[in-house]
């Protein structure tokens, strides 16, 4: 933005500009013949699918809370604890405003510059990581905050491998450059080492902690300050002298970054010609589009310094909509790869990337990939087959919804009363085309819980299966022995949350078991298996005979079960074949060790025996069931048990009694850096030694300590905690 434009004027001109598009938008799609240019091209340029995301307290949130506030959608600034009752304008859950979290990921969007930005704001909590992977599925760019203090984090590691898993293109913002200690090149190059970005900063902060006054423009060689009680006003001036050399020396490391990805900039900056602002900025957005560089920018969101030029950045380097590459799965040529060509001229495909029960009931917020969407349109759900008319559609700013008449593609909007479940693909019908869905971790931790009256049973069912549609990773089932509810997350946060949802959505006490681990059994050896189920009694008996081995999958493999059936000719007949596979599968759902599934094996079927007579589906299940049970104990099953890996910030006077209490819980300690007066230790420790850990840090290092924690795999446990949840379990059976 120029200095000679007030963001007024801008607002005012982009507003205008949308207004004048959509007046002549009909008379365009008349001339389109004639013209080079379709008319969705300038709308489409002008578009940006943002999410921002980080580290647990890296002030996502206030970030996006100042972007709502400069871009014009809300005419005041609340904090996220704010002390004013309001909270922050994305944090629109009760218990969101309470904790101070973020829990569930919220769009919006506004316009800055003509541009029109749709932005996500994400947890940060690794239990929540769902939200965060389901939202960077659906965007064409994001921002990756850092705190200038705390640096990379574990979770800024996790959220990057998300972008990169989704091929994301990224901007960095290093955030808190008002607070002690803060030290952005530190970040930066943990940044390189860390995350093994190829980044360089854009902007040199003039100034830092309580000093820190503004920000100095690399690529157009300005100083802005920001100025007014909200840094509304930006004052662009020329460099301060002490800081030239600095500036000149990080232009030159800026311009030496990019020009190693992209090979215009390269033959310049060989050639020494001097490179002026327009071409360094094309540079870096190239590089950035194609993901091989990361811009990295600075500033202080609660101080409200460095937020408009972060949005400059937005639109400068970030792509828009057609300039993704986005493949859907045709279904009618056995899930070959299409390219979507990302505009509104194609056939219709859209995503429900989101559900959310609303008040008017259920709420799907959709990625339009293709094609146009209008109010009473008729779409079809690819995955059921069903054809749905959408009686609303609506643009969403946080829980707030404004109802337009239709959408095109590279637009996110929600719609309502479609009966869809998250991840389901829909079409206008004339392809049957599906998005490739996204990746869901398996939970690691389960509770048992039931209502406290008799009579809230249908509201606390009814709650159960709202949350499982709307969250996939969170899983519910009945205990088969107990006959208990379990519900099952990514830890003792997220089921805390939901449990806390229940009773206040639905007005339903819960009784809460004690937290369980999901532990699983697998066997180490090949072991050979030859049963024979018959059974007698008047009229038609039961005959089956199954023999085989079963042995463990290789490393590596991709498929939790498989069966495999290499019987030569008819000693079975085929039909019988799918019975015994159920069979085994049902066995495996509970291993005798402690009746847990069994996983990474390997069922092989060589021989047996059928009756003319007695043979039916039923005798060969049982056959199959009985089969499994007999030679499990020969293939040396062991139990596996989720570890995590945990990273700890604590000082390092309290270093050794943090050490010695993750030996005595059986962790491994695989790092151990220093930082200022910190120690951050990362190790794996079993999950089953970790509940109430909180506690205890806060205890061993006087409220100092904090850390994270995220799975890492199920290993085997050792062979003294095997003998002892054996004889628990075995207890517990015979108890019963």
């Amino acid at each position: 933005m120029t200095a000679s434009t007030s963001p007024t004027t801008a607002l005012l001109r982009g507003n205008f500009q949308i207004q004048h598009h959509r007046h002549f938008s009909n008379l365009a799609r008349a001339t389109t013949k004639e013209e080079k240019e379709p008319w969705w091209k300038d709308s489409m340029d002008r578009l940006r699918n943002i999410g921002i995301s980080a580290h647990i307290d890296s002030g996502k949130t206030t970030l996006t809370e100042r972007i709502l506030f400069y871009t014009g959608r809300i005419h005041e600034i609340h904090e996220v604890r704010g002390r004013d009752g309001v909270g922050a304008k994305m944090d629109s859950m009760d218990l969101e405003r309470e904790k101070g979290i973020t829990i569930q990921s919220a769009a919006t969007y506004c316009t800055w510059n003509g541009y029109e930005v749709n932005i996500i704001d994400t947890p940060g909590h690794v239990d929540f990581t769902i939200e965060v992977e389901r939202a960077l599925r659906v965007l064409d760019g994001a921002i990756l905050v850092l705190c200038s203090v705390g640096g990379v984090q574990s979770q800024s590691i996790t959220v990057d491998r998300q972008m990169r898993r989704y091929e994301v293109p990224r901007l960095a913002f290093i955030n808190k450059l008002d607070r002690m200690g803060a030290d952005p090149w530190k970040v930066l190059n943990q940044a390189r080492s860390k995350l093994r970005h190829h980044s360089a900063a854009v902007q040199v902060p003039i100034g830092l902690e309580d000093d820190f006054q503004g920000l100095i423009d690399l690529v157009k060689m300005k100083a802005y300050y920001f100025h007014g009680s909200s840094g509304e006003k930006i004052v662009t001036a020329e460099i301060p002298v002490e800081m030239e050399a600095l500036v000149a020396e990080k232009r030159r490391e800026l311009i030496e970054t990019v020009s190693e990805v992209d090979d215009n900039l390269a033959d310049a900056f060989l050639a020494d010609e001097p490179i002026s602002a327009s071409d360094l900025e094309v540079a870096i957005r190239r590089a950035t589009v194609a993901k091989k560089f990361v811009p990295v920018f600075m500033g202080s969101a609660f101080k409200n310094k460095g937020v408009q030029p972060l949005l400059d950045g937005v639109l400068s380097y970030l792509p828009c909509p057609p300039e993704v590459s986005n493949y859907a799965l045709d279904q009618t040529k056995d899930e070959e790869k299409v390219v979507l060509s990302g505009t509104p001229d194609g056939p219709l495909v859209a995503l429900a990337f989101k559900l959310e029960e609303g008040r008017f009931g259920q709420l799907t917020y959709l990625r339009i990939y293709e094609g146009v969407i209008r109010k009473g349109d008729f779409i079809i759900n690819v995955n059921t087959g069903k054809k749905i008319k959408i009686p609303r559609l609506v643009r969403m700013h946080s829980n707030e919804m404004e109802d337009i008449q239709e959408a095109h593609a590279g637009q996110i909007v929600a719609v309502f009363g479609i009966d869809c479940a998250s991840g389901d693909t829909f079409t206008d019908g004339s392809v049957r085309y599906t998005m490739t869905s996204m990746n869901v971790p398996e939970p690691v931790m389960s509770l048992a819980i039931q209502p406290v009256s008799k009579d809230s049973g249908g509201q606390f069912s009814k709650a159960l299966n709202r949350f499982q549609r709307e969250d996939p990773t969170f899983r519910v089932g009945l205990d088969p022995e107990s006959g208990q509810t379990i519900i099952s997350g990514m830890g003792e946060l997220h089921l805390d949350i939901y449990v806390e949802r229940i009773r206040r959505e639905y007005k339903v006490d819960a009784n809460v078991g004690k937290p369980r681990v999901n532990f699983r059994e697998t066997i180490t050896q090949r072991a050979e298996f030859d049963y024979l189920h018959k059974k007698q009694s008047g009229g038609q008996g039961q005959y089956g005979r199954v023999c085989g081995y079963i042995e463990p999958l290789p490393q590596g493999s991709t498929t939790k079960f498989e069966f495999d059936n290499m019987i030569v000719g008819q000693v079975i007949p085929s039909n019988y074949i799918p019975a015994i596979e159920k069979g085994f599968k049902e066995a495996a759902n509970s291993g005798s060790l402690i009746g847990h599934p069994v996983e990474n094996l390997l069922i092989a079927l060589t021989d047996g025996a059928a009756h003319a007579v007695d043979s039916s589906e039923l005798a060969f299940k049982l056959a199959a069931i009985y089969a499994f049970r007999q030679c499990y104990a020969a293939a040396k099953p062991v139990i596996l048990e989720p570890v995590m890996l945990v990273e700890l910030k604590v000082p390092t006077e309290f270093q050794g009694t943090v050490a010695g209490d993750i030996n005595k819980r059986k962790g491994v300690i695989i790092g151990n850096d220093q930082d200022a007066d910190d120690s951050i230790i990362t190790a794996h420790v079993p999950l089953n030694m970790m509940f109430g850990y909180s506690t205890a840090l806060r205890s061993m290092t006087q409220g100092k300590g904090e850390f994270t924690m995220e799975y890492k795999e199920h290993s085997p446990v050792s062979q003294d905690v095997q003998m002892q949840l054996v004889n628990t379990y075995k207890a517990s059976k015979g108890a019963e």
